[in-house]
């Protein structure tokens, strides 16, 4: 009974320990998506691309990237973040993406802000990469 026990409890911890990365990585990555997709309404429907950003990374894991792009048809907006383990483990990160895509609403393109208009691409609309504060690049 001992051998057995000393062989199946680390086993067991290790496999506990596996779910609970797995549980983490996909509740981060619902996080991403729910927020990819919150950006990708409120973009389209005009907001300001920094009020668009902020309103993203408030909704996506901790050190998310948030990438707006706002075009005369569609409207993109893709959430990336690296998620690492809650407790000190041998498991790897895991590197998470999400994006949305939305109609653009008519007129929307125009009432950008300044800086929004500034970064925007020929063709290809507005493209603004965010970061959570304090984040080095």
């Amino acid at each position: 009974m001992t051998a057995e026990t000393a062989v199946a409890l680390p086993a067991l911890v290790l496999v506990l320990t596996a779910s609970l990365w797995v549980v983490t990585i996909v509740g981060a990555q619902l996080r991403c998506v729910d927020a990819a997709r919150a950006g990708a309404r409120a973009a389209a429907r005009g907001e300001a691309a920094e009020e668009v950003s902020a309103a993203v990374l408030r909704l996506a894991p901790k050190g998310a990237t948030v990438s707006v792009r706002v075009g005369a048809d569609t409207t993109r907006v893709e959430v990336v973040a690296t998620v690492r383990p809650p407790f000190r483990s041998p498991l790897p990160p895991a590197r998470l993406r999400a994006d949305a895509v939305s109609a653009t609403e008519p007129g929307v393109l125009p009432s950008l802000s300044a800086d929004a208009q500034a970064t925007r691409s020929a063709g290809l609309g507005e493209d603004l990469v965010a970061r959570e504060p304090g984040e080095g690049e």
